[in-house]
């Protein structure tokens, strides 16, 4: 009889702490949609362009356009730096953060107003390398340039690192509820292993 109650005590404080768990994530994945589609432009210390893919020195499609967004905020003189991140993700060659430079300097950008971090292979690494930077170099301010899903918890991690950022989400054409809503969650995990100690 003991043990009978014992099981069910157990199932029930498990069941709660899995309903905790998903409701706690589903707050937080509405949370991060919600952050998505909000531009927070104001003047910063520099614009931080997260990296994506480059194919042989070219960027990737996400990764001009969000190098094009950076651009456009350049040139409304919001802020007089742009740090480009990533690194070579398996290229034997180039790095995602080089070629961000490359592509803003043919566009005009002064190659004097552009920084690079090429080390990062990792979302979180990519935010700590470029708040130490910007530590060394005495900046304090960032607008972050990504994928409107991806604003959130960098926010988040450059404002635990005592970087104040905000977000630029470059512009995209809208994806379906159901993508938008599992590219959110994914970040709403991630974040929270990231809370936990856990880098991803």
């Amino acid at each position: 009889m003991a043990s009978r109650y014992s099981k069910r005590w157990f199932l029930g404080c498990a069941g709660a702490l899995l309903l905790g768990i998903a409701v706690h994530l589903l707050q937080l994945t509405l949370e991060i949609d919600s952050q998505s589609t909000t531009s927070e432009l104001r003047p910063a210390d520099l614009i931080l362009v997260l990296g994506a893919a480059e194919y042989r020195g070219k960027p990737s499609p996400v990764l001009r356009a969000r190098l094009d967004h950076a651009f456009d905020i350049y040139n409304q003189g919001i802020a007089k730096k742009i740090l480009t991140t990533g690194g070579a993700g398996g290229d034997p060659v180039f790095t995602e953060g080089e070629v961000g430079r490359t592509y803003l300097s043919r566009k005009g950008v002064p190659v004097e107003d552009i920084i690079v971090e090429a080390e990062s292979e990792s979302t979180a690494k990519s935010l700590t390398y470029s708040a130490e930077i910007m530590r060394r170099m005495g900046l304090r301010s960032c607008v972050i340039v990504s994928d409107g899903y991806h604003i959130f918890r960098a926010r988040k991690m450059l404002r635990e690192l005592g970087i104040e950022a905000y977000g630029a989400p470059r512009p995209t054409v809208m994806q379906g509820k159901w993508a938008q809503f599992w590219l959110c969650f994914r970040q709403a995990v991630g974040y929270d292993l990231w809370v936990l100690g856990i880098r991803v």
